[in-house]
């Protein structure tokens, strides 16, 4: 809400300056560092002092007298060497905070084009590990924000079901094991941790005679072809991974719009569409010799961007005719932005509301069918190991003439987690802490086996809380529904408050903290809020406060530290945009816990329900109303559950 006022500011200023100088400028409008300084500034006066040849403080003087106070407003001041600052009517501010969305659609967003946010894409080979939980963390707040805004999203969750990850599990189950498709069928829960078992052993066994590789490649082809025993036991294991993926990501509460799939890539020659164009325009060539003999290649040397590589061509086709990764991918950018003249078939997966690319169902042309890809901006949510690719994939576009959705393709890049030294010792590792992850050597940590591990912490301290307060388990509460509430907001918050430049090393004891910069202290800030609530409807007052009566209290009552939390509060419209704007989610996360910490420290300053001032009392809840309206926004973004009870 902060934000409207600015622009009220920047235009009450434009038109300033045009009346006082003849000047046609956009001013800068910021809010000051305190707050006797008032509620925005503009240091308008010091950018033109050299324009103007006047000492910034005359020039402030003469815009202030120029100057029609906008509404809202109650006096405009100069400070400093030369400051405009505008101080707001608290109690008419307060009023509308009141009634506003503290995160409302944004005016800057068009909500008839379509961002698509791809994330999670976990190879569907073994069990989701912890860094995987980050990736879809990363993508699900991202998605959140930009639908809060306004913005039509589509979420897809990309399934490599024919990729060398999963030719790997077949061939241990069918060669290593001797198994058949039945028996792998018959296998029980957890079937992705015996996958993550059988990923490593088949590595092992690999090492152990060399020519047994020739199982993995006759296995890709199967899986490509998608015919014979092989393809059907990979089809069976690539839906029983995906069934555990998609269950372990409901855990913190994620899902999705579509699974595309692969096989459905390949089955539909999504790729010969891709090659086909990119063959007629000239940006594959056929190697005729050296070591990319017999291979397509994308020739990338003349490009500014990759300048200065000792190998810049980049195979699109191998010389055995299979496909690399990126020429699958950028055909499958072409699709998300309805270039490739083709389409999906699509179908219920399991029936329920998400739907995946599949062979077409008798019911999958049914009139309520989501209308998938066309999207107008792309954000690949990938680890920033994979920039190099991504970069490629954008080549890729720019060398069929797509400019526009070439910079429309993001890449959503973050850093790796690793583990501190107690968590790690806590999961059974021992050593060092950021200890090289390696599917293929069976080492990592395993995202359900975190996730018990956090709610059996959080489940500890609700008991551990409760006895200490001579509370005891609530009759008819359940516990386990509490903890998993506090295991979720942990482990989301953690991953969102980190910048993405960091590699963030995951600790179980600070991320369930109730105190601190923690997803517990967020909803611990939001429960006592509401305790104040209830607390007032038990002693029969009114546990809430409307905009009019707000209105029309006295200016006395706004002390600047409940003026701060309101203040702060109203910047959170302007935040979630720059977050999603820039993809520094940690931007909500930082602001959340500065309301969070705000409300703590007026919580035992300004009592309300033994305030006897009338006034002061409804200001106080007035505060109260707005910081618990915000948080709340903030934390259906983060996807921090906010419980009614600690």
């Amino acid at each position: 809400m902060l934000q409207r006022e600015r622009t009220i500011v920047a235009g009450a200023l434009r038109s300033a300056l045009s009346r006082a100088f003849g000047l046609d400028h956009d001013p800068v409008v910021e809010v000051p560092p305190q707050r006797r300084l008032g509620d925005l500034a503009s240091p308008c006066a010091l950018h033109l002092a050299r324009e103007l040849r006047q000492a910034p403080r005359k020039i402030a003087e003469r815009l202030v007298e120029c100057l029609e106070l906008p509404e809202g407003f109650e006096r405009v001041t100069v400070e400093g060497a030369g400051y405009v600052n505008f101080h707001l009517g608290r109690s008419r501010f307060a009023a509308a905070m009141i009634d506003a969305d503290p995160v409302a659609r944004s005016a800057a967003v068009d909500s008839q084009a379509k961002v698509i946010v791809e994330h999670t894409n976990i190879n569907p080979n073994k069990a989701a590990h912890i860094g995987h939980l980050r990736n879809a963390v990363l993508g699900d707040v991202l998605a959140r924000a930009l639908r809060r805004l306004g913005q039509t999203t589509e979420v897809q969750n990309y399934i490599d079901d024919t990729g060398v990850q999963v030719a790997d599990v077949v061939v241990g189950f069918l060669d290593l094991r001797g198994c058949s498709v039945a028996d792998i069928e018959a296998l029980p829960e957890p079937f992705d941790y015996v996958c993550w078992d059988i990923y490593s052993e088949v590595g092992r066994w690999y090492e152990g005679d060399p020519q047994r590789l020739e199982l993995r490649r006759r296995t890709l082809h199967a899986l490509e072809a998608g015919e014979g025993r092989r393809a059907e036991a990979g089809r069976l294991v690539a839906r029983r991974i995906v069934i555990r993926h998609l269950a372990t990501m409901a855990r913190i509460d994620i899902d999705y719009d579509l699974l595309t799939r692969e096989s459905e890539i390949l089955r539909l020659d999504f790729f010969v569409a891709a090659f086909e164009q990119l063959k007629e325009t000239g940006a594959v060539r056929f190697e005729e010799s050296g070591k990319n003999a017999g291979c397509w290649v994308m020739p990338l040397a003349d490009s500014e961007e990759f300048q200065g590589l000792e190998d810049p061509d980049k195979v699109i086709v191998r010389s055995d005719g299979t496909v690399t990764y990126v020429g699958k991918d950028i055909a499958y950018q072409l699709w998300k932005f309805g270039l490739l003249g083709r389409d999906f078939e699509y179908a219920r997966f399991d029936g329920g509301p998400l739907w995946e690319t599949a062979p077409a169902e008798p019911d999958a042309g049914d009139d309520d069918r989501e209308r998938f890809g066309e999207g107008s901006r792309v954000i690949n949510v990938i680890d920033a190991r994979q920039a190099y690719l991504q970069r490629i994939v954008r080549a890729g576009l720019e060398a069929l003439g797509h400019q526009d959705e070439a910079r429309a393709s993001i890449h959503f890049a973050y850093e790796m987690v690793a583990l501190s030294a107690k968590t790690a010792e806590r999961l059974g590792f021992s050593g060092d802490a950021r200890l090289e992850m390696s599917g293929r050597k069976g080492i990592g940590v395993k995202a359900d086996d975190l996730l018990d591990q956090l709610e059996a912490k959080s489940r500890d301290e609700i008991l551990e809380r409760r006895a200490a307060d001579g509370d005891g388990e609530a009759a008819g509460e359940d516990i386990g529904v509490l903890a998993r509430q506090i295991a979720t907001a942990s482990l989301r918050f953690f991953m969102a408050r980190a910048t993405t430049t960091r590699v963030i090393a995951f600790d179980i004891d600070d991320a369930t903290s109730f105190e601190g910069e923690s997803g517990p202290y967020l909803q611990y800030s939001i429960v006592r809020a509401r305790n104040i609530r209830r607390r007032l409807r038990e002693e029969g007052l009114a546990e809430e406060v409307p905009g009019s009566r707000v209105a029309s209290l006295p200016a006395g009552v706004w002390s600047d530290d409940l003026w701060d939390l309101v203040l702060l509060a109203s910047q959170c419209q302007e935040v979630v945009e720059r977050a999603a704007a820039t993809l520094e989610l940690s931007l909500i996360a930082r602001h959340a816990v500065d309301m969070a910490q705000k409300f703590h420290a007026i919580y035992h300053r300004h009592p309300i329900l033994h305030e006897q001032d009338a006034d002061l009392r409804d200001a106080r809840l007035a505060v109260t109303q707005v910081f618990e309206r915000s948080l709340e926004a903030l934390g259906a973004i983060l996807g921090v559950p906010l419980p009614e009870r600690m």
